[in-house]
């Protein structure tokens, strides 16, 4: 039975695009915040069919409503003929308020639609929060199942999870045409899976599944379409020390990683729950900065040298640098990276997470358990 978890994100009171990967629980959410709304679910084949033939059959449903003046129009990418359609009846009646849903972006910024002139806000849903979860969030059942609502809130979430990258290849990458070399797709989604948390060689990658280059950033650019995954910038502010140029990449949620992660016997010894802590403190980060809608953005800052800090939380209001180590003993050499980043931007408060208990301060380093952080994280 799904619990009703409260979220974060707020209602804005206007028009807004909700975007995110399917399961992240934008539909639960809509139901929860704008009930009595007029609701126009394009999974429904019957009414795809009858608004991809007569986009402007959109006219006569607003005209015969009736109650409150809110139109949710559910996974929208899927008839972007609609958009011209919205931004008339917007310009007509101040009074109206759209909110459109997708899981892809593809469509929409493919087709040359507009976006309703700005008339739209961009608002996005993310995985739970450890915030949002109180109690019943586990960092350990984090790291192997994720976060995703509709696997965490499974009655065999393991099997869910399993399944949830099939679903993407099968319901979206085949539906959409986007790829007719399914399987080679498959053995992309394995092998970017190894750079999770890493800095992204797209040259490895596409030696690794047999493909050429270009074949690589194609599968990249979708799966960015349809949201499975973000990469940061590396951190630079200043004139400082010379930084690599590579962008350091994720999939968007820590179970998909490890989903995805090959799992044979030359596997065995590979560390998945490093990767899996950052990619969970990567994840959060994301997440609370769309929903303060605060302008703050996540990089990470790496040297050509190789000091690294795994990742920097900077805008109006923050400005954290945070290496992330599953261990439950700090090291000095753990923090070596923090250090040389204070050198050159000592205004940053330096955060270490670890696996372990105790807070603990070490010179100029504040060493936090990562649950701890994690749940005090709120947006």
């Amino acid at each position: 039975m799904e619990i009703t978890v409260p979220r974060r994100m707020k209602d804005p009171g206007q028009s807004f695009f909700l975007f995110g990967p399917r399961g992240t629980g934008k539909s639960t959410w809509m139901k929860e915040n704008l009930r009595g709304s007029l609701w126009i679910d394009l999974l429904l084949p019957e009414t795809f069919r009858s608004l991809s033939a007569r986009p402007e059959r959109l006219r006569e449903l607003v005209a015969g409503r009736t109650g409150p003046l809110v139109v949710v129009i559910d996974e929208v990418q899927r008839v972007p003929q609609l958009l011209p359609q919205v931004h008339a009846l917007l310009e007509e009646d101040r009074r109206l308020r759209f909110v459109l849903t997708g899981s892809s972006a593809r469509k929409l910024r493919r087709t040359g639609v507009d976006l309703l002139g700005g008339r739209a806000l961009l608002r996005s849903l993310h995985p739970f929060l450890a915030c949002e979860l109180g109690a019943s969030f586990d960092l350990g059942r984090a790291l192997e199942i994720g976060l995703v609502p509709l696997v965490t809130q499974s009655a065999a979430p393991a099997d869910t999870l399993a399944a949830y990258a099939s679903l993407y290849v099968q319901e979206e990458v085949q539906a959409e045409g986007l790829t007719r070399n399914v399987g080679a797709f498959h053995r992309f989604l394995e092998a970017v899976s190894l750079s999770h948390a890493g800095l992204l060689n797209v040259s490895s990658v596409a030696r690794d599944c047999e493909v050429n280059r270009k074949v690589v950033e194609s599968y990249l650019e979708i799966l960015e379409d349809l949201l499975l995954c973000f990469s940061l910038p590396v951190f630079a502010r200043r004139p400082g020390r010379a930084t690599v140029a590579r962008r350091k990449f994720f999939l968007f949620d820590a179970g998909l990683f490890r989903a995805l992660r090959p799992r044979g016997m030359l596997e065995a010894g590979m560390d998945l729950a490093g990767p899996a802590l950052e990619g969970i403190v990567a994840q959060h980060l994301r997440a609370v900065s769309a929903y303060r809608n605060d302008d703050s953005q996540l990089s990470f800052w790496r040297t050509r040298g190789g000091v690294e800090v795994d990742l920097v939380w900077y805008g109006p209001r923050v400005f954290q640098a945070i290496e992330v180590k599953n261990a439950s003993r700090v090291r000095p050499e753990d923090l070596r990276g923090l250090r040389a980043f204070h050198g050159e931007y000592p205004e940053a408060e330096l955060l270490l997470l670890y696996r372990g208990t105790e807070r603990l301060r070490l010179g100029e380093v504040q060493c936090l358990p990562c649950e701890e952080y994690l749940r005090e994280l709120v947006p």
